[in-house]
């Protein structure tokens, strides 16, 4: 059967075996599943989010900080569903707030099967969909009714800067439709009050439903991220919150364009900051301190996926 999860409709076999664009097969890879502590104070909360970092993806952008498990093929460990079902669960006994499905674009049908499960076997946290937003419309109405909070980046409003950066110049186009319709299965966001947190074993606080878009500031794109954030706060307001992040690093070993070879500055995300201020936008997650290390890098051993690399 010829695949066409993502925009890329590359019509790889990849039930029997062919890798598509996303550099996987069919068969279920991923990295790593363990409570992670550095995404967003909805998202972790003190216990934290049970990530699951998927292998491969659909976008490859030349400055990804996973790129070892994004771009390697054979990175990771093989998962079957009941697998990911059980691995599910077990975040859920660890105190995680939520299943966090990273870069899961490549695997959304094996993925929604096992969180099927998961829920018949007792889950009762909250699925965040945690993706680049490169996604095809149809794909993101298959986690309708399963995934409740999404967690999309919206990485540029330029076709150029997309094409540079990302080969996919249609990505403001594309990623704009996916939000939507995220915005349209999800509603406004919705926080776990302490009666349903305590019925649900999460804490509260905890991001119930709703969409966070997430921007990287980039070096030398001020100008452009302010004009993303303005695209979405004109189209959907107060009704989705933002994430402005500064933790943009030049990853060794990748081979980046001259302009992406530096941090961000701090004048420059001041810059941003003050612009989204202005705009009127209140929901908003900043950036303060020592954000910019490879630290926040997880090891992909296979943790909490039942083996090891």
């Amino acid at each position: 059967m010829s695949c066409n999860l993502c925009p890329r409709h590359c019509n790889a076999d990849r039930e029997n075996g062919e890798r598509g664009y996303c550099g996987e097969s069919a068969e279920v890879m991923a990295g790593r599943a363990a409570l992670y502590a550095w995404e967003e104070p909805c998202i972790s909360g003190r216990r934290g989010s049970g990530a699951v970092f998927f292998s491969g993806c659909p976008l490859h952008c030349v400055y990804c900080q996973n790129y070892r498990i994004s771009a390697g093929r054979d990175a990771g460990v093989k998962v079957s569903t009941n697998g990911l079902a059980a691995a599910f669960l077990g975040l859920m006994k660890q105190g995680a707030n939520n299943i966090n499905l990273v870069t899961a674009t490549q695997f959304v049908p094996q993925v929604a099967e096992a969180a099927g499960k998961a829920v018949s076997q007792g889950l009762t946290i909250p699925f965040v969909y945690n993706t680049s937003s490169y996604e095809s419309v149809g794909t993101i109405e298959e986690l309708s009714g399963l995934v409740t909070c999404y967690l999309p980046d919206f990485k540029y409003v330029s076709e150029e800067t997309a094409r540079a950066y990302s080969g996919a110049p249609d990505y403001p186009k594309t990623a704009f439709e996916a939000i939507t319709q995220m915005v349209k299965q999800a509603g406004p966001c919705e926080f776990f009050c302490e009666e349903e947190a305590e019925k649900c074993g999460v804490e509260p606080g905890i991001l119930k439903k709703g969409v966070i878009v997430r921007h990287l500031l980039l070096p030398g794109h001020v100008k452009e991220a302010c004009q993303g954030v303005k695209l979405l706060y004109d189209a959907f307001g107060d009704d989705i919150y933002f994430s402005l992040m500064n933790q943009y690093t030049p990853i060794q070993g990748l081979k980046l364009p001259e302009e992406l070879s530096r941090r961000v500055t701090k004048r420059e995300y001041e810059r941003f900051l003050d612009f989204v201020l202005d705009l009127g936008v209140t929901r908003a997650f900043i950036q303060e301190g020592p954000t910019q290390k490879e630290s926040f890098i997880p090891d992909w051993n296979g943790e909490g996926l039942g083996t090891s690399l």
